[in-house]
């Protein structure tokens, strides 16, 4: 793959996105907005190193579009890359932010944390088909033996080297700065003695071993729960071998602890909790002899299965299937490296699990719960420096939501922007006399949510709340089932959408009286009504009283509460109903647009791409010459750069700060252009088996904004952006991709896109509050 200033261009340049726009953007033009996002950035490069992604097992042919069958001839078969392979992929890019030496040290810590907890969901949701292949010996299909061996490959390796950071770098690193985690070995007498107490005090209450007999089979041992397997010498009490003993530790204790400052010799001193146990084993055991032991971790598949057309009532179908979560199907056995190899073949016997499966660590067997020593270091120098999220710039605190709307629809960009003007949106409406009704769709929301209680506010004030709860988010299922109990029990109307689809459409609307008629106001986003979430992930909120807008928004909840036809909609594109089609009939139309001598662009952000047909159009549309930027965050299986298949479309992936979350696709002809924001992904389930929703953005200086912040930026990344090349391999960037393109920076090379973004909105929020002032 030739260095990314050496590749040929392959689409107009990325400032020239907004051209038919820019005149009515004023000064938020697309030259003057790249100046601003470039400017201040440093210069940084690195040597790029990512796996390719292997092809998957078999070519998709590419469906002409119905619409034109002259679209057949270029329409050869292809192969795409492996979804999978594809997510583990991503995580190296994760991974890469924790070998950073320029990262802050904790926050080092955190992206080899998140990598651990993406790999547990990867295992919980992903390895099963794989596993079960594996073990039935199928050579054919998506998953068979050999799909099996070649991910297990690659995940022991991404294992390995997670593992080879954390000891050879991570805390070694951690000890220049006087912070240690000390095995029982490192620990002097004091320190010991305090391990003890804490131990008898804590720990040992909480613990019962459990002898392996016939009367004591093999215990249930829970999804991701810490446990000791131990070899007894001698005999019990009742004059019998059975030597092995199995010890689970309690979810309840810190899997950290800090030790006091008066055995820690003026250094920052934990213990792992694995560790306390470790050193008291043979107390545990008294009048045997403690031989092989090793701590242990099962993941187990935990993705919920529920046949909805067979239960009458989701809710409790759903809460009967989380008591089972814990305890699926084995699917990956994590045990210390020095575990002897006795015992690792009977926890793979007990599991019924093949030795691919089991995966020896040089530390820790759960790294994720290391977030705990991020959190209890009290070290600002070793973290990010706090980004304080400005006010949203194009509202006024203490300015009527209602009144403002009136003049023209709002845009927030989070996490740049505050989550608080959503908050602040509902809690008007809430407080507003005039307002009569508010409808929401519930996702993920969290455990302790304030718009929870706002909504539940609502209720107590005598307005009319709907709210469509989506039962089935995934590892947030018994969070929405609570919220949905609580609700319905104060008198909210709460409905569960549409039986086998996932509501995954983000709306709150909100009915007004004013004067003699009602008016609506709506709120649509890209993501999650989450405000954790909303300071760590990127997402577009769009507030708006457009009365076609707001109108579609009130057909698609009625539609969710009562099942009924769905009306023609103004604006918005619905999956599973129209979506997907329009999707593809945009492409398709470039395509010939393209065929035709037009000038034509598509720039897509997203976060995975794994459709097939939607890919085929992609690949047509550029066969057909359109030139084509997809930004797509995780998984791709579309090959990019193949000469003489997808030599016009280039994928890149930025991982940044921030998890890239934001949905925005870009269509040009000529001087014509649109852009939709969306709740979907291109994915086959968001199209398919999910309510989902895209809408167009109208107003040219709101356009103009979204393709400068979301897609112009981030086509110019040169810091924390990664190119997918021909051979499947996703390469570093390390400079400006377009430098010397009309637009671009003249003085600077690299610039990190979220970097940029949070100085120009942490610029623009002075200003305002010095405006104020």
């Amino acid at each position: 793959m030739k260095p990314a200033a050496d590749r040929p261009e392959t689409g107009p340049p990325a400032s020239s996105l907004g051209a038919a726009s820019q005149h009515a953007a004023g000064s938020e033009t697309s030259r003057d907005s790249h100046g601003t996002v470039t400017r201040g950035a440093d210069t940084v490069i690195f040597q790029p190193t990512c796996s390719p992604v292997p092809l998957a097992p078999e070519s998709v042919p590419m469906s002409p579009a119905p619409a034109d069958p002259s679209l057949d001839v270029a329409a050869p078969t292809f192969t795409l890359l492996d979804r999978d392979h594809s997510i583990l992929s991503f995580n190296e890019r994760v991974l890469d932010w924790a070998h950073r030496k320029e990262v802050p040290l904790i926050e080092r810590l955190r992206y080899l944390c998140i990598v651990s907890s993406n790999l547990d969901e990867f295992f919980e949701v992903r390895a099963a088909p794989h596993l079960i292949a594996g073990s039935a010996g199928d050579h054919k299909g998506t998953y068979t033996v050999e799909s099996f061996e070649r991910l297990a490959e690659a995940a022991h390796k991404l294992v390995a080297r997670q593992y080879a950071l954390y000891n050879d770098e991570l805390m070694p690193t951690f000890a220049t700065h006087g912070i240690h985690i000390i095995s029982h070995g490192e620990r002097n007498p004091a320190q010991r003695k305090w391990v003890s107490e804490y131990f008898e005090r804590e720990v040992r209450p909480l613990l019962i071993p459990v002898g392996l007999d016939p009367a004591h089979p093999f215990p249930q041992v829970a999804n991701k729960s810490l446990n000791f397997i131990v070899r007894l010498g001698g005999k019990d009490a009742f004059g019998r071998e059975n030597p092995i003993q199995i010890v689970k530790l309690p979810r309840v204790l810190p899997r950290l602890i800090k030790m006091p400052a008066k055995v820690s010799d003026g250094k920052t001193l934990f213990v792992a909790l694995s560790s306390v146990v470790r050193a008291h084993l043979a107390s545990m055991f008294p009048g045997r002899e403690v031989g092989d032991f090793s701590q242990f971790r099962v993941t187990r598949h935990s993705d919920l299965a529920v046949d909805e057309e067979d239960v009458k009532n989701l809710r409790t179908a759903l809460r009967q299937g989380l008591q089972h979560r814990h305890y699926g199907q084995a699917v990956r056995l994590e045990v210390s490296a020095s575990c002897a190899e006795s015992l690792a073949s009977f926890l793979l016997a007990q599991f019924n699990l093949p030795l691919e499966a089991l995966y020896r660590v040089h530390g820790p067997v759960n790294l994720a719960r290391l977030t705990q020593l991020a959190d209890l270091l009290d070290e600002p120098q070793l973290r990010f420096p706090p980004y304080p999220a400005s006010y949203p710039v194009a509202l006024s605190p203490g300015q009527s939501f209602f009144e403002r709307l009136q003049r023209g629809d709002v845009l927030i960009h989070q996490p740049f922007e505050s989550f608080e003007g959503v908050l602040a949106f509902l809690r008007e409406a809430v407080l507003d006399p005039q307002v009569l009704a508010i409808k929401q769709t519930i996702y993920r929301t969290g455990a302790d949510s304030e718009m929870m209680d706002l909504l539940r506010e609502a209720v107590r004030r005598g307005k009319e709340v709907t709210v469509v709860v989506e039962l089935k988010a995934r590892f947030d299922e018994e969070a929405n089932i609570n919220w949905a109990e609580m609700l319905e029990s104060i008198g909210a109307q709460v409905v569960y959408g549409v039986v086998g689809l996932k509501t995954h459409a983000k709306m709150l609307l909100v009915t007004r009286r004013e004067g003699k008629q009602l008016r609506r106001y709506g709120h649509l986003s890209t993501g999650n009504y989450n405000p954790r979430t909303a300071r760590l992930y990127t997402d577009i909120s769009h507030l708006t009283a457009d009365p076609m807008l707001t109108a579609d928004m009130e057909a698609v909840f009625v539609h969710l509460a009562s099942q009924s036809r769905l009306p023609k909609l103004n604006r918005m594109w619905l999956a599973p109903f129209d979506l997907h089609k329009n999707i593809v009939a945009q492409i398709d139309a470039l395509g010939l647009a393209a065929a035709a001598g037009q000038s034509t662009r598509i720039v897509a952000k997203m976060n995975a791409l794994t459709d097939d047909e939607i890919i085929a159009s992609l690949v047509r549309a550029g066969q057909k010459g359109v030139k084509i930027d997809l930004i797509v965050r995780g998984a791709c299986t579309l090959p990019a750069q193949v000469p003489g298949l997808t030599d016009n479309i280039r994928v890149r992936s930025v991982i940044g700060r921030f998890l890239e979350h934001s949905r925005v696709f870009y269509f040009r002809n000529g001087e014509d252009e649109s852009l939709y924001l969306s709740s979907a992904d291109w994915m086959n389930r968001n199209m398919m088996r999910r309510i989902e929703l895209a809408w167009p953005v109208t107003d040219p200086g709101l356009r103009q904004r979204l393709i400068d912040e979301c897609l112009v930026a981030y086509l110019h990344d040169g810091r924390d952006a990664w190119d997918l090349g021909a051979d499947g391999i996703y390469t570093r960037v390390d400079h400006d991709t377009h430098s010397g393109e009309a637009g671009a920076s003249p003085v600077v090379e690299a610039h990190g896109a979220q970097a940029a973004l949070m100085n120009r909105y942490a610029s623009r929020g002075h200003l305002r509050d010095a405006s104020s002032n």
